[in-house]
């Protein structure tokens, strides 16, 4: 699993974003779940590509402070199965990265274009949610040193 993996940077990302919260797992209790996603504040946003299975996404709300951004890590293959194993994840609304850019992610290969670790991916949501750039570039470099050190 990927919460074993040196190289995982969902850990990273958790460390360096505040506020952000970390559940590891693979299958979740549905009603542990379902507290985790209340609706109460905030609307959950997954970020993930789109399907042709998914509804069509939910309006966002203006203030980008009342969205919960549900990331899932793993690899690609796992990410599809956690949607299959948790219906409430694969219900959610979904974000798509527009136009993301190359990944800096050297130590994994990427199968396709606009594949991008967990905190590459969540950075540029952030970004794009938030209508701001640059904001998160200390994180990416600090990432990219990450990532330098792991291929040493």
């Amino acid at each position: 699993m990927e919460v074993h993996q040196a190289k995982g940077s969902a850990r990273l990302l958790h460390l360096s974003l505040v506020g952000s919260r970390l559940v590891t797992g693979e299958v979740f209790d549905p009603l542990m779940l379902q507290g985790l996603l209340d609706t109460t504040h905030r609307v959950n946003l997954l970020l993930y590509p789109g399907d042709a299975e998914e509804a069509p996404p939910a309006p966002l709300p203006t203030n980008p402070s009342q969205i919960r951004l549900i990331v899932l890590d793993g690899t690609w293959r796992k990410s599809r199965k956690m949607l299959h194993l948790n219906p409430a994840l694969r219900l959610l609304p979904r974000l798509a990265l527009q136009a993301p850019p190359p990944s800096h992610y050297l130590i994994r290969k990427a199968h396709r274009p606009g594949q991008l670790s967990t905190l590459e991916a969540t950075c540029f949501a952030l970004q794009q949610l938030q209508g701001l750039s640059g904001q998160f570039e200390p994180l990416l470099a600090s990432f990219d040193g990450f990532v330098a050190h792991q291929m040493r």
